[in-house]
């Protein structure tokens, strides 16, 4: 087992610098590869291997599997899991298909995935868009859910604020679909990211989404609404807050958890903090996966109270 974890450990060390025109990923990610799913079509999927629990990880809004979780892949690995990513219609290098972008078709196809492998119920980890796959995975197939995490997310997209914030790439889909890598590069620059080897490897996963996908993904996410049946839900689950977000507000993230009847985990970061603050994001990542195994993960808390304080943390965080 030890010597199965170090080699899988050892394809995860990072690369030597790349040249700034070459779209290589700043650490070396597990193995890719297609699946295909019988009457769904074929899926592209991380699959770290080993024995280990298995563990899906569902991507967030306009990213693919990679650059949300390409620092979140070791941690997790380290921690014994076999860690599995898909990309997700019209992201990265998911489905393309002439029906309409639908966030329950993105979690059929996770759980179609997770058949194939045969895994058996797996434990789901959702960050924002893929927090509200992850719900609708544990709705409509509870089955093949162990255990969920929900991270930067919420129940809806319904404020107007929030409204605005996921449905503006709109009106972005004529310039990515006509000029994608000198819009990508701009959007970058403009959030403040310097032109390196690592920014052109996050630009060219970029420019792999289809423009007409991602822009109907945040007319869907601005139309999904959970709060009248995630109360309902029997799955075990645990909820990271991202303290400081301004995509989905701490307070929707927090009405998340209390809806749930659970106290959060949180991270002091912004909307993308999986990626600005990696360590912070894993360490509270794994508390929640942790907390998934207590009985405290399924003790009701009373409404207004889910963000009091954040649960105890397993054995198994608590030694990392």
């Amino acid at each position: 087992m030890a010597s199965r974890l170090a080699e899988r450990l050892s394809r995860l060390r990072r690369t030597p610098p790349a040249p700034e025109w070459a779209p290589e990923p700043p650490v070396e990610l597990p193995d890719g590869r297609v699946v295909h799913v019988r009457g769904r079509g074929e899926f592209f999927l991380r699959d770290s291997g080993g024995g280990g629990r298995p563990l899906l990880l569902l991507h967030g809004w306009t990213v693919s599997a990679d650059l949300n979780w390409f620092l979140t892949y070791e941690p997790l690995i380290h921690a014994g899991y076999r860690v599995l990513a898909i990309d997700h219609r019209g992201h990265g290098r998911g489905l393309r298909t002439a029906a309409p972008f639908r966030l329950a078709d993105c979690a059929d196809d996770a759980a179609a995935v997770l058949r194939q492998l045969e895994t058996g119920p797996a434990l789901v980890v959702g960050y924002s868009m893929g927090g509200a796959i992850a719900q609708l995975m544990a709705r409509d197939h509870p089955e093949i859910v162990a255990g969920m995490v929900l991270c930067a997310t919420a129940t809806d997209w319904q404020e107007p604020r929030m409204r605005v914030i996921w449905h503006s790439m709109a009106a972005l889909r004529l310039p990515l679909g006509l000029f994608p890598q000198e819009s990508w590069r701009a959007l970058m620059r403009s959030a403040g990211f310097r032109s390196n080897a690592s920014t052109t490897w996050a630009t060219a996963e970029l420019t792999r989404g289809s423009s007409h996908d991602v822009a109907e993904a945040g007319r869907e996410l601005g139309r999904y609404d959970a709060r009248e049946w995630i109360g309902s839900l029997k799955t075990p689950a645990a909820v990271v807050v991202t303290t400081r977000d301004t995509g989905v507000p701490p307070r929707k993230q927090r009405e998340l958890a209390d809806r749930l009847g659970i106290r959060p985990v949180e991270v002091h970061g912004d909307h993308g903090a999986v990626m600005v603050k990696p360590r912070e994001f894993a360490r509270a990542l794994l508390q929640a996966l942790d907390a998934l195994r207590e009985p405290a993960a399924r003790t009701p808390v009373l409404p207004g109270q889910a963000g009091a304080a954040p649960r105890q943390a397993g054995p198994a965080a608590r030694a990392r």
